[in-house]
């Protein structure tokens, strides 16, 4: 192989193996650098989604042992959750928590921005993080068998995290320092990659009509916050990318759920 074919390959390598560790807490060492030693996450953040293969396949069978071993459905995607959130250090709830405390904590933007970066966690972010809890646990105990399970609970993890390289590059950042701010805007193609993986994993996994549903309510979700983002804050922190990616996960399980 020549050096600028292993260079071509080895691109993607970085950028899928980057995204595993930022997304996971699995032991992949430390962040992946490309030939010049640099870790770009900006650049690595079309490989999200495939991260998202990887966290909805060890869900998936987390619940189907949990099946297997004749655990009630509501115990076993209770379980099921659970081993996701151990598996991703909840990385996406506490951006979920922080933007519901802070969107709703204040009216002026500096003291959004403030609370956002607060790791205290208030009134409006433990609602949000119980809504979202229990929408996401009952809709894989009202899947119940597994052969419906592990397809939903794949296409949610990689397609709720579709959106999000789109979703910075839209937006600006809201302040100057901060994760998102120093890992940079996304390219235009590679936010687009990202979408591209995102669509194909809903086409392959869901029925042909829920896959349809997926996509346009995703669309839906990442107008609304990009919306709201600018509206409270005047761009996008890596907390609102977070909510994004909770708001998807919720609204694609529920979609799987319609018969």
């Amino acid at each position: 192989m020549t050096g600028s074919a292993r260079n071509a390959f080895s691109g993607p390598l970085v950028d899928i193996t980057t995204a595993l560790q930022f997304a996971t807490r699995l032991p992949f060492g430390r962040f992946a650098a490309d030939a010049d030693g640099e870790v770009d996450l900006a650049r690595a953040s079309w490989a999200l989604p495939v991260a998202g293969i990887l966290i909805g396949g060890i869900g998936a069978l987390v619940y189907a042992l949990c099946f297997s071993l004749g655990l009630a459905p509501i115990i076993g995607a209770a379980l099921t959750l659970a081993a996701t959130l151990l598996v991703t250090g909840a990385l996406h709830e506490d951006g979920l928590a922080d933007t519901a405390d802070g969107f709703g904590g204040s009216t002026t933007r500096e003291r959004k921005l403030a609370i956002m970066r607060d790791s205290r966690i208030g009134t409006y972010g433990v609602c949000a993080l119980i809504l979202s809890l229990l929408l996401r646990v009952a809709a894989l105990a009202a899947l119940a068998e597994p052969s419906l399970v592990a397809p939903a609970l794949i296409a949610t993890h990689v397609a709720a995290r579709a959106p999000l390289p789109l979703f910075l590059h839209l937006l600006p950042p809201a302040r100057a320092d901060g994760l998102s701010a120093g890992a940079g805007r996304p390219s235009r193609n590679r936010a687009l990659v990202g979408v591209l993986i995102g669509a194909v994993a809903l086409v392959l996994l869901l029925p042909p009509v829920k896959a349809l549903l997926a996509v346009v309510l995703l669309a839906v979700l990442l107008a609304g916050m990009a919306w709201l983002s600018m509206r409270q804050i005047g761009g996008q922190t890596g907390d609102c990318a977070g909510a994004l990616e909770q708001a998807g996960e919720a609204v694609l399980l529920i979609i799987a759920t319609i018969r």
